[in-house]
This record gives C-alpha cells, sequence and structure tokens, in this order.
C-alpha cells in the first residue's frame, strides 16, 4: 500500500529564490554607492560557478565539513582579488550574507502558503540552518520548519541529507517529496526513496542561458510553477 506524503522538502537556491537576480540587484546598488564599475551579472555567475567544487571538497573528505559562509566567503575572496576591489572585513562580511538576503521568486511564497495546508513544508538546502532561518525571516517563506544538509555534516546531493531530514520528521522516505528545479537533486533524492516534483525554473541562471523541462512523466509532477504544484499535489496525492 502507498503511503500518503505527509512532508514537502524543497531545494531553495534557484527553486524558491532568486540567487542571480537578488546578488545583481544587491551589487547594482553598491555600484550606483560606490561609484564601482563591477560586472554584477558575471560576478554573481561566477561565485556560483565556486559552490560546487567547493562542496565537494567536503562531501569527498578532502577537508572537514565547514558550512556555506565559509565556503562562499572564500570564493568571494578569490573573486574580489580578480575584479581589483578591496573591501574591509566587515563590508565583505555584510556582502557575504546576501546569501542570506535572496528573495523569491514570484510565486514562491502563495504556493508554499497553498501547500502549507496539505503537508509540512520545509527546506532542505545546502545552506545551513541560520542562513536558511535569517533568509527565510527576510523573504517572508512560510517554512514549518529548516531543515539544513548541515543537520546531516553531509552536502547534498549524498545520501545522509535526505535520510536525515526523513528520519528527523519522523516520516519514511516514501513520505516525503523533495521538490526542486535541479535535476540531480531530484535523482538523488528518488534513488534514496523520496518522491518528486519538478519546478522549471528558465530564469535561474539568466535569460541567456537555455534550460531544458524534462519530460511530464520524468518525475512524480513536473509543473512551471509553486501554484501548479500545489494544485497538482492537491488533486493527485491529497
Amino acid at each position: 500500500m502507498t503511503q500518503p506524503i505527509r512532508a514537502l522538502l524543497f531545494d531553495v537556491f534557484g527553486t524558491v529564490v532568486d540567487w542571480r537576480g537578488s546578488i545583481i540587484r544587491e551589487g547594482e546598488r553598491l555600484n550606483q554607492k560606490h561609484s564601482w564599475q563591477i560586472d554584477w551579472a558575471a560576478f554573481a555567475d561566477a561565485w556560483r560557478a565556486g559552490y560546487q567544487p567547493a562542496m565537494e571538497q567536503v562531501r569527498s573528505g578532502a577537508r572537514p565539513w565547514v558550512n556555506l559562509d565559509t565556503l562562499n566567503r572564500e570564493i568571494l575572496e578569490r573573486l574580489l582579488a580578480e575584479v581589483g576591489l578591496e573591501l574591509g572585513n566587515i563590508q565583505k562580511a555584510h556582502l557575504n550574507r546576501v546569501w542570506h538576503r535572496l528573495l523569491p521568486w514570484p510565486d514562491s511564497i502563495g504556493g508554499l502558503h497553498q501547500l502549507k495546508a496539505h503537508a509540512v513544508i520545509a527546506s532542505l538546502s545546502n545552506g545551513h540552518v541560520a542562513l536558511l532561518t535569517n533568509m527565510a525571516k527576510h523573504a517572508g517563506l512560510p517554512w514549518d520548519c529548516v531543515l539544513s544538509a548541515e543537520l546531516a555534516k553531509h552536502y547534498k546531493p549524498q545520501p545522509e541529507a535526505y535520510l536525515t531530514a526523513a528520519r528527523l520528521l519522523d516520516l519514511s522516505p516514501e513520505q516525503v517529496m523533495m521538490v526542486a528545479a535541479h535535476e540531480n537533486d531530484l535523482q538523488a533524492a528518488r534513488s534514496n526513496g523520496l518522491k518528486t516534483a519538478f519546478v522549471y525554473r528558465p530564469l535561474e541562471y539568466g535569460p541567456e542561458r537555455t534550460i531544458t523541462k524534462p519530460a511530464d512523466d520524468a518525475y512524480d509532477i513536473v509543473v512551471d510553477n509553486f501554484y501548479d504544484l500545489a494544485h497538482d499535489f492537491t488533486v493527485r496525492f491529497v
């Protein structure tokens, strides 16, 4: 007998919040304030490009567990040197915490509220608990709880991240649905027994980058936004 889905876990960066657009907006305000000439679109892309290689050092055991603030700060230091921008430690710390201040996609908050009426909704991000909590407070994300790879001390897509989240909710993996805009995340979740929902975010990497939407049957749900996710989830799983 199929068990009902009791919780939806959400990837956050790119799925719930627009990391690229948020960094560009903050950066352009800094350009205006300080008369800088930084290409913040390129800066955001380069910052994000360092994300997976930095986490892989932790996943592989080449370095002990460190949270995303630490990894992002290391990448930031390198990028600032490359563009020749000298900042004090307070300025660097504030800029690094832009990842705590990311803004949601237009459908995120409304769709999350609709889903919240039918299941537990929680983050499951490689961001750490403090980052995700600050982001939720800043953006108004209505999580029932904040779960993070930090709690497992294993970055996604390692199995421990998904299985620890299910265990902490006192649920079996098949009672949990992973929601993400990234297929590698969903494929890892599915291989560990979770249900999966793909949300198409074609502008995550900017209008110049093409992202292919998977076939409708590639995952348990494939939708264009959180409102469609709430509709399909309610019709099919509630």
